[in-house]
């Protein structure tokens, strides 16, 4: 079978390989569609911390079932699923407790271990879930909505509730769509209009504002001088991180949502008057999985709306450049197979 790696930053190869043979409790999965995000453009750049090379990426997937050895009985061979590609140990404290998302073990495929920019990768049956109503387009979307769903699940966000999301990239809207369908008011923040006029169209959100000097003065205003109760930063960018704290109401909280290779500085007298609860939020749960694909189910979040650019398999290893052009845009490129 055709694999791409990534030899090192910027640098791709395609090879042949054999295809994986599943053991016990796993399924063979033919990879339909592979999505691209910011993890996978910062391992390819060299800006993943967690990340070493060579690697071979992907871990936003959709495929189809071709064997599959399921103690539950709840898939079989020819199931179009999504993939949960969070690996836990099972054994740890987090996963103890219900939080495998977050597991002290924790192998991101992709990340990790080698994810699904193959045509066939070997799953834990129990990390797929079975997505017949969604095209393969769609359930390859559902890992990145995922991501915000459970940051705002992190959020207990109270119906009515000021919301500020900063950085209206693929997760920052999610994060919008998910906090408007629990009731908040929600206000979009981002340097680019394109992306503030995508977050009004399709996560609807009540206000929106441009990055920048004003705009404190602005979103105090907005609020009537109270600033919003939650602060999502999804940019993945410590001085917009490090600053999140200005927008945050007394009694409010920061939810960091994006990741970033470089340290957070806060000033302490700031955050303490407040009485800030800075929470950080990684990966999703499978019932944030089930959350999404019921939203896109019903037509609360248009996944292929999300979804303005494809490009085929064999032309990731010369094109790939080419799309990190997106990851400044309000948009979700996939690979096909």
């Amino acid at each position: 079978m055709k694999q791409i790696v990534c030899e090192k930053p910027y640098r791709f190869k395609m090879t042949e390989v054999e295809a994986p043979e599943p053991k016990r409790g796993e399924a063979l999965l033919k990879v339909k569609r592979i999505g691209i995000c910011g993890t996978d453009f910062h391992a390819y750049c060299g800006r993943q911390p967690f990340f070493s090379y060579p690697r071979v990426l992907g871990h936003e997937l959709a495929g189809e079932i071709v064997s599959i050895d399921d103690p539950r009985e709840l898939l079989k061979t020819g199931d179009p699923a999504a993939v949960i590609p969070y690996l836990e140990c099972g054994e740890c404290a987090a996963c103890r407790i219900g939080r495998p998302n977050c597991c002290v073990n924790l192998k991101v495929l992709g990340v990790h271990t080698d994810g699904g920019m193959q045509e066939y990768i070997t799953i834990p049956a129990d990390h797929l879930i079975k997505t017949e109503d969604l095209t393969y387009s769609e359930a390859a979307v559902v890992e990145c909505l995922s991501i915000g769903a459970h940051a705002v699940s992190r959020a207990d966000i109270k119906k009515g509730e000021p919301v500020l999301v900063i950085g209206a990239g693929p997760i920052g809207l999610s994060v919008m769509k998910f906090a408007k369908l629990k009731g908040a008011m929600v206000i979009a923040m981002d340097v680019r209009e394109e992306r503030l006029a995508f977050s009004r169209m399709w996560a609807a959100v009540d206000e929106t504002v441009i990055a920048g000097e004003k705009a404190a003065d602005e979103i105090k205003q907005i609020t009537e001088g109270d600033f919003p109760g939650a602060v999502f930063d999804a940019t993945g960018h410590s001085a917009s991180m490090n600053q999140a704290y200005r927008y945050t109401a007394h009694g409010g909280r920061i939810i960091y949502v994006g990741l970033v290779k470089d340290r957070l500085t806060l000033p302490d007298p700031e955050c303490h008057k407040r009485e800030l609860a800075i929470l950080f939020s990684r990966n999703a749960l499978k019932s944030d999985f089930e959350t999404v694909m019921e939203a896109i189910k019903e037509g609360d979040a248009d996944a292929k709306q999300l979804i303005t650019e494809h490009i085929p398999f064999s032309a990731v290893v010369d094109g790939f450049e080419s799309a990190l052009d997106s990851e400044e845009k309000p948009l979700k490129v996939l690979i096909g197979l």
